[in-house]
This record gives C-alpha cells, structure tokens and sequence, in this order.
C-alpha cells in the first residue's frame, strides 16, 4: 500500500503514515531487504491476484488460535528473538546476496506475531561469542501491560 496495511484491526499511527507518505520518491533510500520483499509481493499479485495473500491469511487465523490456546495457560510465552546464533553484521561492502540471506534467516520467530497480532517484544538476556541473546516475550492480545511488567522485573 501506500505506508500501510489493510484489513489491520490494531492501532495506526497516524503520525507514522504521514511520516512515510511520500515513500515512493525516496524508494532508493529503502533497504535491500525491503525493495526485495517489495518486489515478491508485486510479482505475487501480478501473477497470483491474492492467492497466496489469502492462503496466509487463513493460515495465520489457524496460527493465532494456536498461540491463543497457549495463551490460556499462561500469561506470557517465552522463546529465543532469532532461530539461530546471532550471526555478526555482513562488512559494509558484502555481496548483496549475503545482506539479503542476514536479514530473512533471522525472522522466522518474529514473523508469526506480525501476523497473528500478539503483543510481543524480544530483550536481550546474554551474549554468546560477544553476539547478544534476545529472549521474546508474548502475550494475550491488548496485554501489552503484562509484556511490560515482565521486562521491567527482568531488567
């Protein structure tokens, strides 16, 4: 779209959407990463109309009633920020296809929650290798509150 999602039942900043409003003349300013997944999505829909979106959104109600479920036992989930040891940031003058591998091989723990909408929020709780640990904490939907109070105790 145009700086935002639809369909997205949380909260829109509506200073964040005047702030990125003009996107389009400053695409060159995007990250790699981003003008890549920006492209897959146009490609998608070119070719797809919506297909595959609307296969992920049924798949993500299935995954939000998954974590809902958890959720019904305890206040808060907790797991690993990244699926992986952290790995150091590629040098300035990596090959694209290495900046590019970087930036998706560390999402698969943080994506579902864009998805499914569950408060979550990842602190860092260590180092190994002089690399940080992040520990991710989820909660019910609109209780962030409880997301909070667990990282100020932690802290």
């Amino acid at each position: 779209g145009n700086g935002f999602g639809s369909n997205w039942k949380g909260l829109y900043v509506t200073s964040l959407l005047d702030a990125h409003a003009n996107w389009r003349s400053r695409a060159d300013e995007l990250s790699d990463s981003l003008k890549i997944s920006m492209f897959i999505g146009e490609y998608f829909l070119r070719h797809y109309r919506g297909h595959y979106h609307a296969k992920a959104q049924n798949l993500s109600r299935k995954l939000r009633a998954s974590y809902d479920q958890a959720l019904q036992d305890y206040d808060l989930l907790l797991m690993p920020t990244l699926p992986i040891t952290a790995t150091p940031l590629p040098p300035p003058d990596a090959p694209l296809a290495l900046i590019i591998q970087r930036a998706f091989e560390m999402i698969a723990n943080t994506a579902p929650f864009d998805a499914t909408g569950h408060p979550a929020m990842s602190l860092p709780c260590g180092r190994h290798d002089g690399l940080p640990i992040g520990l991710m904490l989820i909660a019910r939907h609109w209780s962030e509150a409880t997301i909070y109070q667990a990282a100020h105790a932690f802290e």
